[in-house]
């Protein structure tokens, strides 16, 4: 499995899917004010897959679902439950989110999929270290899926 590290917008890429770090999704998607990837899925794509991902119910911590894209170009887009109740990211969850999402996209025949850096944003991770935790498992992850990890860079 190949993957690349690259800084820039995760909705700029071209793959099949992206992935969404959420929350557990117990407090209604439309009381919260989306911010970092989430926010812009909103803005670009509409208010569609959040709609969906209610559907679905609770997720368990470094769990994944997948979605339509809304009007976003993507096949999909994959959310997991990178963050805990009290908002924030662990290793587990960083490790549990990244395996699940890898799992879920190759049993729907993803060819190509990227991440933003899960848990870096309103998580509290720390942005190195949340990269390093998901090339390790990335790594373990056998398949002919090409995986981008994105660090978010601000344009300009």
């Amino acid at each position: 499995m190949s993957v690349d590290f690259v800084e820039g917008d995760l909705l700029d890429q071209t793959v099949d899917v992206i992935v969404n770090a959420w929350n557990r999704n117990v407090i209604p998607w439309w009381l919260l004010l989306p911010q970092g990837v989430s926010g812009s899925i909103k803005r670009r794509g509409g208010t569609g897959p959040f709609r969906e991902l209610r559907k679905n119910g609770p997720i368990p911590l470094g769990g994944a679902v997948l979605t339509s894209a809304g009007r976003l170009p993507f096949k999909g887009i994959i959310h997991v439950a990178g963050i805990n109740l009290l908002w924030r990211a662990t290793e587990r969850s960083i490790r549990d989110s990244t395996r699940n999402a890898l799992s879920l996209a190759q049993e729907k025949g993803v060819r190509s999929i990227a991440f933003p850096l899960i848990g870096a944003g309103s998580g509290g991770f720390d942005p190195g270290r949340a990269g390093a935790l998901m090339r390790d498992e990335v790594r373990k992850f056998d398949g002919p899926m090409r995986v981008i990890l994105v660090s978010y860079k601000k344009p300009g």
